[in-house]
């Protein structure tokens, strides 16, 4: 057995029935030109041969004296966790994000391995989706990004094994010390390292805790977050909306006002969030505070959640798009900068002291007047390439993740080819109307874009669009965003 680092066992002790931990994608295909219509039942059918799963998707979380560890289940079962489903009529956008939204609703059994499956059929288009959801214990957003993208080949001709049956590269292990020498001094490097390392980080978040009345400007500190309507108890309801955009049109963004495209993603959010709380007559004169996951898994080779975190100021408060955009860079400079001279260890540190409050204040109802923070907004780099299902080409990515109580929103984005998709996971009774922020996510974009440069716009530019066209068609392809719009989902 292998035991789970204390990050990863979190997931699964603060999971109950109103707040599944798990993330997921969805992939939308568009099946080789010329396929039949038997395409998606023989994918699934030569699917359904491979009833061994591999790790890490044979492990099943158990628990012995309070310590949870990963056992491989001798009794697998593959329809416990691949599932076929066909769309209602008429098969639209609308018809699948609501499956996906009733999907992600649902708990994970823990009498098995972690994951779930879902082919879905039936979209009007011809079109097929792929649905995955996998348990934050058993990995972090970046990295089950990276393990179901590998599973996906750069090239039409190639098939492959289904994801549960594929052997994932081993990593070299390090050369290790002479046995003896080994057993007399490993322990003590060990504690040396770890709490050395650390001790420091804990110390950094506990003082931001501290330091967070006495905090002024951009920087962000735990409970500067004013209180909201995302800010409160959620049920075990989900609403998935999501949208994708050009990629080169948040670069132009971004070179313009001398921001990254992270910091241009996390304005439009901003300017978003603005406009929903305006319209729900809750836009509170505070900025709100999102808490941005940073990905870590650079820094090392191990398995697991490697995630450290900054707080980003949003400017919700300030009007002039280019000024919030402004704040918004300095905020993030600030907070990367601080992250920048710590190790991998106290960038982890760092962000679970920082955290430490947040299950008390949960548990007490505290955090819905002094929220820790208001909105968590993930970016995660995705592929630049096209990438091919046993031919059928991937036409759109949208990630779907976790809202919690107190934090009912989740706002995740991730890249494919030349465009970006966002993806909004919330409680349906506590953020109602959430496609509306789909209208408000464009109006957003399009307001930066005519603050910074209204001479560069062109029609064809403010629409959103696939990540990829496998095939020509007869209009313009729309994206689930634009379709949901339409559809009014």
């Amino acid at each position: 057995m292998k035991s789970l680092s204390p990050t990863d066992a979190l997931f699964l002790m603060i999971e109950q029935r109103r707040q599944p931990m798990h993330v997921a994608g969805l992939h939308i295909y568009a099946p080789p030109i010329g396929a039949g219509k038997d395409f998606v039942k023989n994918l699934v059918d030569s699917w359904r041969k491979h009833l061994h799963a591999v790790e890490p998707f044979n492990l099943k979380p158990v628990s012995q004296h309070g310590v949870w560890h990963w056992e491989v289940d001798t009794e697998f079962d593959l329809d416990n966790h691949f599932f076929h489903l066909a769309l209602p009529w008429p098969g639209r956008v609308r018809e699948l994000l609501a499956q996906v939204s009733q999907l992600h609703g649902a708990l994970l059994d823990r009498s098995g391995p972690l994951w779930e499956m879902y082919v879905i059929e039936g979209l009007a288009d011809g079109r097929f989706a792929l649905y995955v959801k996998i348990h934050h214990a058993l990995i972090d957003g970046v990295a089950g990004t990276k393990l179901i993208l590998s599973s996906l080949s750069q090239n039409a001709e190639e098939m492959k094994l289904p994801i549960w049956a594929q052997e994932q590269p081993k990593r070299a292990p390090r050369a290790p010390l002479p046995p003896s020498v080994q057993r007399l001094t490993q322990p003590l490097f060990d504690a040396i390292r770890i709490g050395g390392e650390i001790l420091p980080g804990v110390g950094s978040g506990l003082m931001d805790i501290l330091r967070a009345g006495k905090s002024t400007g951009t920087m962000a500190m735990p409970f500067q977050a004013p209180p909201t309507l995302f800010n409160v108890p959620i049920s075990e309801s989900r609403r998935f909306a999501a949208q994708s955009y050009s990629l080169a049109r948040l670069k132009h963004l971004g070179q313009t006002a001398g921001a990254t495209v992270n910091d241009v993603t996390l304005a439009i959010c901003a300017g978003a969030l603005r406009k929903y709380l305006i319209a729900q007559n809750g836009l509170p004169e505070k900025p709100l505070i999102a808490m941005v996951p940073v990905s870590l898994h650079g820094e090392t080779k191990k398995d697991g959640n490697q995630v450290g975190m900054i707080l980003v100021n949003l400017a919700t408060h300030i009007v002039d798009p280019v000024e919030r955009l402004r704040q918004i860079v300095q905020s993030t400079t600030e907070a990367k900068l601080r992250l920048s001279k710590m190790s991998r260890l106290q960038k982890i540190a760092h962000a679970a002291a920082m955290l430490t409050p947040f299950l008390p204040s949960m548990a007490t109802g505290h955090a819905r007047k002094h929220p820790i923070f208001n909105v968590v907004i993930s970016n995660v780099p995705g592929p630049t390439m096209p990438l091919y299902l046993d031919g059928a080409q991937l036409d759109e990515l949208y990630p779907v993740s976790i809202p919690a109580d107190y934090m009912a929103l989740n706002i995740t984005v991730s890249g494919y080819g030349d465009h970006l998709g966002f993806g909004f996971t919330a409680c349906r009774r506590s953020v109602p109307v959430l496609q509306r922020m789909l209208d408000y996510t464009a109006e957003s974009f399009v307001e930066l874009e005519e603050a910074l440069h209204p001479e560069a716009l062109h029609p064809s530019e403010t629409e959103a669009a696939p990540a990829a066209k496998p095939r020509k068609r007869k209009s313009p392809a729309k994206t689930a965003a634009t379709r949901a719009e339409s559809e009014s989902v």
